[in-house]
C-alpha cells in the first residue's frame, strides 16, 4: 500500500525508514545533542546517508512527567530546522501535538505530522483535512505529564488496536484520505514494560486496520527492561533487533535514532509469503460436526509449517467454508490464508509443501477434486514467474473468493507481486463462494 505525505508517496511494502532529530533539551537519550540548527542540520544528513527517508523534527520532549514546551517556544526550537531540510527536498515530519506548531511546519514544507496525542484535537483533524500532508495517528492515554499512571487496560492489544481505528475514523470522516493515514501504537506511552513487550509481538493485529504501522521502538524503555540495558544510548543493537521483528509481522514505517544501525538489521528481513490452505476430505473425523476433521488437518498442516527451515508464520487468518470451484461434486471446504516469512526461494519451498500435502494423504487423481489437504504459494514477495513448475502469483488467487476473503482479513487492500490488488474480480465474479466460520 502506499503512504501519501504531500508530494512525496511511500511503498510500505519495503519498511520506510524515519530518522529521529530532536531539538531538544531534555529528550530522554540525546537531548540537547541538536539544540544549534547546524548541528541538527549536520546529523539529519547524516541519516538520510545512512537510509533515511524522512526526518522526523521535534521540539518537545515527550518522555514520562516531562515539562510540557509552550507552542511558541517549540517553533522557535525547529523553525530554522524544518525550513532548510524541506528547501532541500527532504521529506520532515514534525513530531508535535500542538496544532499551531503543525500548521507553520506545513506551511513551511513540512510534510508529514506526528501526533503524539493522535489527532484527538478537533482543531488538528481540521488542520489535516485541509491539507495533504501524511498523518501519524498514535496511542497516548493522557499526556506526558499523566500516561504513566494510565496504564490500565482490559487486553492492551486490543484496547490499543480499538483506539486507533476509532481515532483514525475521525480523521477519515473529516475527510481526510485513508491513504495518507499511518498508525502508532505508542510503545512505552502510557504502557508497563511487559505491556508494551505484549502489544510489539503482536505488530500483525494493527496490520488487520489496513493502514501502514509505525514502529516506534528505538531505546524504549520496554528494551532496556527486556535486554537489561540502562543507559538509552546503548540500546541501538537491541532496537535494531526490534525494528526487524516488528518489520516482520507487519511494521511498514521504522522510526529510530540509529538508522546506521536499523538499516543493517533490515538488510535480513525475509520475504513474505502467501499461502492458501484447504481441505474438504477429513482423514478421521474428530466428532459429529462437519468441519472439524478438515480444520483438523489444516491444523496439523500449520504445525508442519512451523518447523520449515529460516521461515516464521507471522500471521493466520479465519478459517472459512466455501462451496467447491471447478470441479462441482464435491462436499465444501475448509480454507485459511498464512502469512509466512521465509528465507527458502520459492522453488525449495514448493517441494516442502507438497511433503506436507502428501503427509495427509493428498491424491491428485481428479484435477481440482477432493482433498485431505491443499497448499498453494498464493503470493511471494517481489517474485513474479511463469513455469511449467510455478506460477507467481497465483494465477486464480483474485478469482477465488476462498482465498480473497480470508487474506483482506489479515492483509487488508494486499497488492500481488505483479501489482494486481487481490480484490481485483468483484465479489459476485469469484468461484468458490465463502462464509467465515464460526470457530474459536
Amino acid at each position: 500500500m502506499l503512504w501519501k505525505c504531500s508530494s512525496f508517496e511511500f511503498d510500505t511494502r519495503v519498511p520506510v525508514i524515519m530518522g529521529i532529530l530532536n531539538v531538544t533539551p531534555d529528550s530522554f537519550s540525546d537531548g540537547g545533542d541538536y539544540l544549534k540548527p547546524a548541528d541538527a542540520l549536520s546529523h539529519a544528513f547524516k541519516m538520510l546517508e545512512e537510509g533515511a527517508r524522512i526526518i522526523d523534527v521535534g521540539g518537545e520532549s515527550t518522555r514520562p512527567g516531562a515539562a510540557p514546551v509552550e507552542p511558541e517556544e517549540e517553533w522557535a526550537r525547529i523553525a530554522p530546522v524544518v525550513e532548510a531540510l524541506a528547501r532541500e527536498g527532504v521529506c520532515v515530519s514534525v513530531d508535535t501535538r500542538h496544532v499551531k506548531v503543525a500548521a507553520k511546519a506545513v506551511a513551511a514544507g513540512a510534510s508529514v505530522v506526528n501526533d503524539v496525542s493522535g489527532f484527538r484535537d478537533p482543531a488538528m483533524r481540521a488542520l489535516a483535512a485541509a491539507g495533504d500532508f501524511g498523518c501519524v495517528v498514535m496511542h497516548m492515554p493522557g499526556t506526558p505529564q499523566t500516561m504513566a499512571g494510565e496504564c490500565q487496560y482490559n487486553d492492551v492489544v486490543n484496547d490499543v488496536r480499538d483506539y486507533l481505528c476509532d481515532a483514525a475514523a475521525a480523521l477519515e470522516a473529516e475527510g481526510v484520505s485513508r491513504s495518507r493515514i499511518c498508525i502508532d501504537p505508542g510503545p512505552g506511552f502510557g504502557k508497563t514494560p511487559k505491556q508494551t513487550i505484549e502489544l510489539v509481538r503482536n505488530f500483525h493485529e494493527f496490520r488487520h486496520l489496513g493502514y501502514p504501522v509505525m514502529a516506534a521502538l528505538s531505546r524504549k524503555s520496554f528494551i532496556g527492561y527486556a535486554y537489561g540495558i540502562d543507559n538509552p544510548q546503548d540500546r541501538d543493537e537491541a532496537s535494531a533487533a526490534e525494528a526487524l521483528m516488528a518489520a516482520e509481522l507487519g511494521a511498514s514505517v521504522i522510526r529510530t535514532h540509529n538508522v546506521a544501525a536499523t538499516t543493517e538489521a533490515l538488510k535480513n528481513l525475509r520475504p513474505y509469503v502467501v499461502l492458501g490452505l484447504g481441505a474438504n476430505v477429513a482423514l478421521v473425523a474428530d466428532s459429529g460436526e462437519e468441519d472439524e476433521g478438515k480444520i483438523a488437518q489444516i491444523n496439523h498442516a500449520i504445525g508442519q509449517l512451523c518447523q520449515l527451515p529460516d521461515s516464521q508464520i507471522i500471521d493466520i487468518a479465519p478459517f472459512y467454508g466455501s462451496e467447491p470451484a471447478y470441479y462441482e461434486d464435491q462436499d465444501n471446504f475448509v480454507n485459511t490464508v498464512v502469512l509466512l516469512r521465509t528465507g527458502l526461494p520459492p522453488k525449495e519451498l514448493l517441494p516442502c509443501l507438497h511433503a506436507i500435502e502428501n503427509s495427509l494423504g493428498r491424491v491428485r487423481e481428479i484435477e481440482n477434486g477432493p482433498r485431505t489437504l491443499d497448499v498453494d504459494i498464493v503470493d511471494y514477495q517481489m517474485y513474479v514467474v511463469d513455469t511449467p513448475e510455478l506460477t507467481l502469483p497465483h494465477p486464480r488467487a483474485t478469482e477465488r473468493d476462498f482465498v480473497v476473503k480470508p487474506l483482506e482479513d489479515i492483509l487488508p487492500g494486499h497488492i500481488l507481486a505483479d501489482e494486481t490488488p487481490i480484490s481485483a474480480v468483484p465479489e459476485d465474479q469469484r468461484v468458490g463462494r465463502a462464509w467465515r466460520l464460526d470457530v474459536r
